[in-house]
């Protein structure tokens, strides 16, 4: 298999700036980051790639390795040097046989020196079904890493400081050669960070975090549905080394409505109506998703399992800023009467032989026309 274009995997080109590279870097792992998708296997393994791409292109002297590598040794696309002149179409045929470029500049460990974002939370807060629909602001526990404070996140005990690897000269990673090549990996002096820390802290064992629950504020807009997440930006676990904080995801998980089903922004609602109220035509009251009634025309003949359409009396529209709604959708349910007093009876068998007519004679016409 083919080692990809770690600049493709980024979506930036090869002239791109450190900064350019960073930001893109950022974005795509926001995207793919197994936090916000969970169980998806295709994005973890695009989460990786777009880290390992990472790990080279913001590292100057790695990515110069990257860029030129190839070329230094067998004189690029030109054709001209190396191995007969032949030259190749594409750098990363050079490698097959070695295990693609993961295994030349160091799979076996990630660069860890420098700020790092800290990892994003997903908790899920439980809703009333009247909250979820016209908003509510409420407090949930977040179980996230925060800074130490006795050392403010450097992981050394109060009144020192960490001191520069000397093994890896602070850059984290140390090189073996292996002949032409030389493979990288984390370094085991100082763990990939860099930096060693002589006296660690006594509240977060040098790791400059500490385990906590923190209650963060969050406002559900009106209409929130089940499985909806809400973005907290900084509001999950403290970065590393100086970096940023993660995000906070709110997961709403919303109570089920015993008349009310959710579909979209809609509500449907199951009405009984008399067998009477549907041959003749009504006005009959309807319950609303927020209390209250409305009232709906029935036309004369109303069927079983008619729907009728209420606009804007369904959800607020969560990601809408003018106050739309989604409708309410009201289905006919006709109510046959199971007992019948004897005038009752009297009356409808007069009905049924003034109507004289087979109600099911179309049906068999369907059946025999195929036959």
């Amino acid at each position: 298999m083919k080692t990809k274009d770690l600049y493709k995997i980024l979506g930036v080109d090869r002239g791109a700036s450190q900064e350019e590279i960073r930001r893109a870097y950022r974005k795509l792992a926001r995207r793919y980051h197994p936090d916000a998708n969970p169980g998806d296997k295709e994005a973890e393994e695009r989460f990786k790639e777009i880290q390992h791409a990472y790990e080279i292109l913001s590292d100057p002297e790695k990515r110069r390795e990257y860029d030129e590598g190839p070329r230094a040794f067998f004189g690029g696309r030109q054709g001209g040097g190396g191995f007969g002149g032949g030259g190749f179409s594409d750098f990363t045929d050079l490698f097959e046989g070695f295990g693609g470029l993961g295994d030349i500049f160091g799979r076996a460990g990630r660069r860890e020196t420098g700020p790092r974002r800290g990892e994003d939370v997903t908790v899920s807060v439980s809703l009333r079904f009247s909250d979820a629909l016209e908003g509510v602001t409420t407090r949930v526990s977040v179980p996230v890493e925060a800074v130490c404070e006795p050392c403010r996140g450097t992981g050394a005990a109060p009144g020192t400081a960490p001191r520069r690897c000397p093994q890896c000269e602070g850059r984290g990673m140390r090189s073996r050669d292996q002949g032409l090549f030389a493979f990288s990996e984390p370094c085991p002096a100082c763990g990939g960070r860099g930096v060693v820390i002589d006296r660690p802290c006594s509240a977060c064992g040098g790791g400059g975090r500490v385990r906590m629950n923190r209650r963060v504020t969050v406002r559900i807009p009106p209409g929130a549905r089940d499985g909806m997440k809400i973005r907290v930006p900084g509001r999950g676990s403290a970065g590393r080394d100086g970096g940023p904080p993660g995000d906070l995801y709110v997961v709403t998980r919303v109570e089920e409505h015993p008349v009310f089903k959710r579909r979209g922004d809609d509500f449907v609602v199951e009405v009984p109506v008399s067998f009477v109220e549907a041959a003749l035509g009504a006005e009959i009251d309807v319950p609303r998703p927020e209390g209250g009634r409305l009232r709906l025309r029935l036309p004369a003949g109303t069927q079983e399992g008619r729907q009728f359409r209420v606009r804007g009396a369904g959800a607020p529209k969560a990601r809408s800023r003018g106050g739309e709604r989604g409708d309410l959708i009201v289905r006919v349910r006709v109510v046959v009467p199971q007992k019948l007093r004897r005038r009752e009876r009297e009356i409808l068998e007069t009905f049924a032989e003034e109507r004289g007519e087979d109600v099911r004679e179309e049906l068999f016409k369907k059946v025999e026309s195929w036959t």
